[in-house]
């Protein structure tokens, strides 16, 4: 099986970027670690942690969501429910539910949810989010538990996963591996950075 090492990031969408910059780094306090661009296109990764970020594409013409709380039930074609973000204390979970209600976002109550804490928010875009502190000794990869009474057959077979359900995986010969250029490596080219062409802002 493959090791994974996280998220590295989450890509969503939003038509206003220069508002969700606003949220995401300076209410938030992510900092916006990337930002790829062109007329008609923005793509922005914002750091939460050393390991994983979240990052949006601005489109002309794409609209907020409805507002759909979390966790409620819908109907018809849907991906997504909400997105939570980790907090490494309950004091900094705290402070983001300040800040949040400092900036009119109408977070939630601390929710205790036994193995975590959360609170609850939408970004500019709608996009409902949720900022969760891990209850110390509590963390169920630890100890993976089963409450549903009737599970599938897939989910009662335990946490591990399951050989024999999908076929091998087909080696690709290392001399046939290619690699595509896409989006994103003008990144490491000093002379296009904006940030660093930029005179500095005697202001700042």
């Amino acid at each position: 099986m493959p090791r994974y090492s996280g998220v590295n990031h989450l890509a969503l969408v939003t038509g206003d970027m220069d508002a969700t910059v606003r949220f995401w780094r300076d209410l938030l306090g992510m900092r916006l670690v990337a930002g790829l661009g062109r007329p008609g296109y923005r793509h922005y990764f914002f750091e939460i942690d050393g390991r994983d970020m979240v990052a949006f594409f601005e489109w002309p013409g794409a609209r907020p969501l409805p507002m759909k709380d979390h966790g409620v039930p819908v109907r018809g074609p849907v991906a997504f429910d909400h997105v939570s973000i980790g907090v490494a204390s309950q004091e900094d979970l705290w402070d983001v539910r300040g800040r949040l209600e400092a900036a009119g976002c109408e977070p939630s109550p601390v929710v205790d949810h036994g193995f975590i804490h959360s609170v609850y928010c939408f970004d500019p875009n709608m996009i409902p989010i949720e900022f969760s502190w891990a209850v110390p000794g509590a963390d169920p990869r630890a100890r993976p538990a089963m409450t549903d009474p009737a599970p599938g057959a897939p989910g009662a077979e335990g946490p591990e996963p399951r050989p024999g359900h999908w076929p091998p995986p087909v080696p690709q010969p290392e001399a046939e591996r290619e690699v595509y250029p896409g989006e994103g490596r003008e990144l490491l080219e000093p002379e296009r950075d904006f940030w660093r062409r930029r005179p500095p802002d005697p202001g700042a």
